[in-house]
């Protein structure tokens, strides 16, 4: 495993976990005030490791970070649109799946 694979796979894992952990904290299964506190904090671990992953195409000749740029606006967008309305919060946090998949498909070919 390259560095950049791996630097793309865990920004797609913490991205999956961070979309999980957020419908968990919907359905309220584990306690919503513990459940929000913890998706916060995935949120911003799934960012930190989105632009870990993209400074790849800084120290890397492979290009599959490219891919994943676009999915920064998504992110970008949920803390200004907020959680108000859960579907669109959804529709907008999903928006960024995508990029994710390509990127890692073309990490890992």
């Amino acid at each position: 495993m390259t560095g950049v694979q791996a630097c793309i796979a865990l920004a797609g894992a913490s991205y999956l976990g961070s979309c999980g952990w957020g419908a968990a904290a919907v359905l309220a299964r584990p306690s919503s005030v513990r459940a929000h506190p913890v998706h916060h904090v995935l949120f911003i671990v799934t960012c930190t490791l989105l632009a870990v992953a993209v400074s790849s195409l800084l120290w890397s000749s492979s290009r599959a970070a490219w891919f994943l740029v676009p999915a920064a606006v998504p992110l970008a967008a949920l803390p200004v649109t907020g959680s108000r309305s859960i579907l669109r919060h959804a529709l907008i946090a999903l928006a960024a799946s995508p990029f994710y998949l390509i990127s890692i498909l073309i990490a890992w070919r």
